[in-house]
């Protein structure tokens, strides 16, 4: 049966609106993205054009980041101790359309053309170097890749896979020897060397550089052919470190890297961390690394950017800028007569009869009203050939035995405590404890608080000892202190209140602080108190010194004074002086008689003829410790005594046998009366 025509009609109307519906809205859609995409190129073509080209040219560019001139280092005079000189480096860029055997090529003309020997790389470069030219043997060499530095167990282990590439390179490296390197041919060496530097910065697009300080014959042949050496060019920015003062301070001042080498491997992490680049020239030791974020300034960075022909094309973006200058505490003058009295000591006496243990020597200087370190020396002798060598930085890196220089603050700690009295008098003879004898070098009789200072009686500081440990002393009955560890811990205290013990803060990387031994034994009460149980830095010693010196108080050592502002006179920061700590101000009874014990100890010669002659009135006190069967000798003190304007330590391990035939203490018969001689050549003193 046929549906009625309207019914049809109707259908079909509807048909036709869904549809008209259906394109209306598809034509919406595609008008609003079409409005879009108009809107959009609008936005990229008129308001984020110049964004986008920065994008652009940062996908198709590399920033390069040069370091900047150093700045310099000065002692308290103003006399420069490391200074930065311009330089031409040789420097490369990988360019881009260059394969390995190029880079091999373009290595071995720049090793023969600029005639590049051995001795121009370092011992780890000359291994790389030999890991290198192993790596480009026949696959059936037994050197091939270094298999050869490998034992049997070794082998089967990294073809196993049980053995990682780092430790596999750690073991090779540690196996190659001067015989090895010097079984390569010189010109197959140094091409694999001079490639470790062209490959050294590959990766991050960052210059290498070859040749340091390349001269200027060279420089302008280079220039003059730089076709034959694609991706080599001249930095004529280049910077090296010069120290005009040679080896004097050196260990203290430390060393920058330099521009072949980059960031040194042990302190890489750390530097990556501040911003630094692989390649950026750093301090590596002592107080170029302790400063290197002042005196390193702001690298220059450039944008690298590759021609059609491969080659690299530079454009500085930001100008580099010259680190500050560091002004040192240090008179350059004294430190040169310190070290030159030191030398001549151990030089003289170093390994002689009754002195065959006598290998190092050293001292230290300070002002103990600022903490400004003036002078530190140190040297070190070899057993067997006798040469020196310097070791200025002993002074805060190696403990000593201090002996007897440190009974000022046994003695302050009695008086403190109340367990002796100021005057208190106690007769100096041998001690029958539990059938042990124990006495001082010589029996000295009825001696008080200062006199047993200027003596040095071990028996008075015994007493002390034991009185503060609750036991009073009775011959022939065992030591009967109780409470051995708490007793040690208050001594301690005291001790640490004169900085012995702690880190004395000076600011120099790698400082230590102490070697406390056991104390499980009354026993080792009793050797404290005479210095002969924990250890301590010379610099320690010195400290301490200067807080008997200035009536209790502790000023942190220091060796930086302030920076100047690049390019100007402009103090840019000043270190400031640093009270660290001040001993109780109703305790300076007690220190002041400590400063008599110290005085008495020059002016009644115990200290030595050259103390007891100075024109200057010195205090000090002696110290000798036994270490086995050797004599470690130290004297510390201060000068002028009413109106201190220096402190010092002198320590001498194992400088005598510690029999009989016991050897004048050198630090008294040899050091400091020259030092102090010449110390007030340069500082005298205010009449």
């Amino acid at each position: 049966m046929k549906r009625p025509y309207f019914k049809q009609k109707e259908q079909q109307d509807g048909t036709q609106r869904v549809v008209s519906n259906r394109i209306l809205v598809l034509a919406l859609v595609i008008v609003s993205m079409f409005l879009v995409m108009v809107v959009r190129l609008v936005d990229i073509q008129a308001f984020e054009h110049a964004a986008y080209l920065a994008k652009q040219d940062d996908y198709t560019s590399i920033k390069q980041y040069t370091t900047a001139p150093r700045g310099q280092i000065y002692d308290c005079k103003g006399r420069v101790l490391a200074k930065t000189v311009p330089c031409h480096n040789m420097v490369f860029i990988t360019p881009n359309n260059v394969d390995y055997e190029d880079l091999l090529i373009y290595a071995d003309r720049v090793g023969t053309v600029f005639e590049l020997k051995k001795e121009d790389f370092t011992q780890s470069e000359l291994k790389d170097a030999y890991l290198r030219y192993a790596s480009l043997l026949e696959t059936s060499d037994p050197a091939y890749n270094g298999m050869d530095l490998l034992t049997e167990e070794e082998k089967a282990q990294y073809q196993a896979g049980e053995m990682t590439s780092s430790k596999l390179r750690q073991i090779q490296l540690a196996a190659i020897n001067d015989e090895k390197i010097n079984s390569v041919e010189t010109r197959d060496l140094i091409q694999a060397a001079v490639y470790e530097r062209m490959a050294s910065n590959a990766s991050t697009g960052q210059a290498s550089v070859i040749i340091e300080d390349i001269g200027d014959e060279d420089s302008a042949y280079l220039i003059e052919h730089k076709l034959e050496f694609p991706g080599f060019d001249v930095d004529f920015n280049g910077w090296k470190r010069e120290y005009p003062y040679g080896q004097t301070l050196s260990d203290v001042i430390g060393s920058v890297t330099t521009s072949t080498e980059g960031l040194p491997e042990n302190l890489a992490e750390e530097y990556l961390a501040k911003g630094f680049q692989l390649n950026a020239q750093v301090g590596r030791s002592g107080l170029e690394y302790q400063y290197n974020d002042i005196l390193s300034g702001t690298s220059e960075i450039a944008k690298i950017t590759y021609e059609s022909n491969g080659l690299a094309r530079k454009e500085i973006i930001q100008p580099a800028v010259k680190g500050h200058d560091i002004h040192l505490s240090i008179d350059i003058d004294l430190q040169q007569d310190v070290d030159a009295v030191l030398k001549d000591v151990l030089t003289r006496l170093g390994g002689t009869e009754n002195r065959e243990n006598f290998y190092s020597l050293f001292t230290c200087l300070e002002n103990p009203n600022t903490g400004d370190v003036l002078a530190l020396s140190g040297y070190l002798m070899d057993p067997e050939t006798k040469q020196l060598s310097y070791y200025a930085s002993g002074n805060y890196t190696s403990l000593v035995n201090p002996g007897s220089c440190v009974k000022g603050v046994t003695v302050y700690m009695g008086l403190s405590e109340g367990v002796v009295t100021p005057g208190e008098v106690i007769n100096d003879e041998v001690l029958n404890i539990g059938g042990e004898l124990l006495g001082s070098f010589t029996n000295h009789g009825l001696v008080d608080d200062v006199s047993a200072l200027s003596v040095s009686s071990n028996v008075y500081m015994f007493n002390i000892a034991m009185r503060l440990g609750g036991y009073q002393y009775v011959s022939g009955q065992p030591l009967g202190i109780t409470d051995v560890s708490g007793t040690m811990n208050k001594m301690r205290q005291y001790y640490s209140m004169f900085g012995l013990g702690n880190e004395t803060g000076l600011d120099v990387p790698n400082e230590i602080n102490v070697y406390a031994t056991g104390n499980n034994t009354a026993g080792m009460i009793l050797n404290y108190s005479i210095g002969q149980l924990d250890t301590y830095t010379p610099v320690q010693l010195m400290q301490y010194a200067g807080v008997v010196a200035t009536g209790g108080k502790m000023y942190q050592p220091r060796f930086l004074q302030y920076v100047k502002e690049v390019n100007g006179d402009q103090i840019f920061d000043i270190n400031e002086v640093k009270l660290k700590q001040e001993l109780p101000s109703e305790n300076t009874e007690y220190l002041n008689r400590v400063q008599q014990g110290f005085r008495a100890c020059v002016a009644d010669k115990n200290c030595g003829d050259p103390l007891y002659a100075n024109e200057h009135e010195v205090s000090a006190k002696t110290g000798t410790a036994e270490v086995n069967e050797w004599t470690t000798a130290n004297l510390v003190g201060y000068a002028p005594a009413s109106k201190p304007t220096v402190s010092f330590a002198c320590s001498a391990p194992t400088s005598t046998v510690n029999n009989q035939a016991l050897s004048d203490n050198v630090c008294t018969t040899e050091v400091m009366g020259p030092v102090l001689d010449r110390y007030f050549e340069k500082y005298p003193e205010e009449k």
